[in-house]
């Protein structure tokens, strides 16, 4: 999804007020895969909307935004480590880390 897309999405959940949190990598090191800027929407039921990579690291992004959405009601700088070397945390063998804003909308 463009940045655009993304953000009409974001604005019809808004109009609906369906929580969701927008998580948006802000800083990588090393190899990762996807680049400074990827975005992407994690509702509170689950549904998800873009992708900041995929696999074991966007799952610790999805767990980040539903504590951020259920738990804490804060924004979370969330650091994602892609080193695992014999691929033994399933699959994150990318090489590198990459930092991620994960902000809450609730829509009061």
């Amino acid at each position: 999804m463009t940045d655009k897309e993304l953000f009409e999405k974001l604005a019809a959940l808004r109009d609906r007020q369906i929580p969701a949190c927008l998580a948006t990598i802000v800083k990588t090191a090393g190899s990762t895969p996807r680049a400074v800027g990827a975005k992407m929407i994690i509702c509170a039921d689950g549904t998800t909307f873009g992708s900041v990579g995929g696999g074991c690291g966007e799952n610790r992004v999805r767990t980040t935004a539903f504590q951020s959405l259920l738990k804490t009601i804060e924004p979370r700088l969330l650091e994602v480590d892609l080193s695992d070397d014999l691929g033994t945390k399933g699959g994150d063998v990318c090489g590198g880390k990459m930092w991620l804003f994960v902000a809450p909308y609730l829509w009061d």
